[in-house]
C-alpha cells in the first residue's frame, strides 16, 4: 500500500495534536470494525474556526486525515467548516489508498460532530438532517 509524501508528512508530523480543555465544540466519532477512534475539538469566535485539534486512535492514515482536516478548516467560517468532504480531505493529502479512504469520512463526521456539539451548547439551530449523530459501528 503507497502513501503519497503528504499523508506521510501528516503522519510522521501531524498538525494541531491534543486535547483542548476549553473546547467550545467537540465531536467524537469511530469504527470499531477498524479500530479508528477521532476527536476533532474546535474553538470558535464569530462563527470563525479559531484553533482546530485532535486526538486519533488509529492508523497512519486516520492521523494524516485527522491532522490535514484541522489545517483545512482553521481560520474558516463553521458554514465552510460543515461543507468539508472526506473527497476534499483525501484529495488535499494528495490521495489515500481504497482501503483508506473510511479514515477521511471519518474526519468528516468528527468535523461535523463538533459543529454540531457547538451549536448544541450554544442552542443554535440547525437541521438535525443535515448533522446527524454519528453512531460507533
Amino acid at each position: 500500500m503507497l502513501y503519497s509524501a503528504k499523508v506521510m508528512d501528516h503522519f510522521m508530523n501531524p498538525r494541531n495534536v491534543g486535547a483542548m480543555e476549553d473546547a467550545d465544540g467537540v465531536g467524537q466519532v469511530g469504527s470499531a470494525r477498524c479500530g479508528d477512534s477521532m476527536k476533532i475539538y474546535l474553538k470558535i469566535e464569530d462563527g470563525i474556526i479559531t484553533k482546530a485539534t485532535f486526538e486519533t486512535f488509529g492508523c497512519g492514515s486516520a492521523i494524516a486525515s485527522s491532522s490535514m482536516a484541522t489545517v483545512l478548516i482553521t481560520g474558516k467560517p463553521l458554514s465552510q467548516a460543515l461543507a468539508l468532504t472526506n473527497e476534499a480531505v483525501a484529495e488535499a493529502l494528495d490521495g489515500l489508498p481504497e482501503k483508506k479512504l473510511h479514515c477521511s469520512v471519518l474526519a468528516e463526521q468528527a468535523v461535523r460532530a463538533a459543529v454540531r456539539d457547538y451549536y448544541d451548547r450554544n442552542h443554535i439551530p440547525y437541521n438535525p438532517a443535515e448533522l446527524p449523530v454519528y453512531e460507533e459501528d
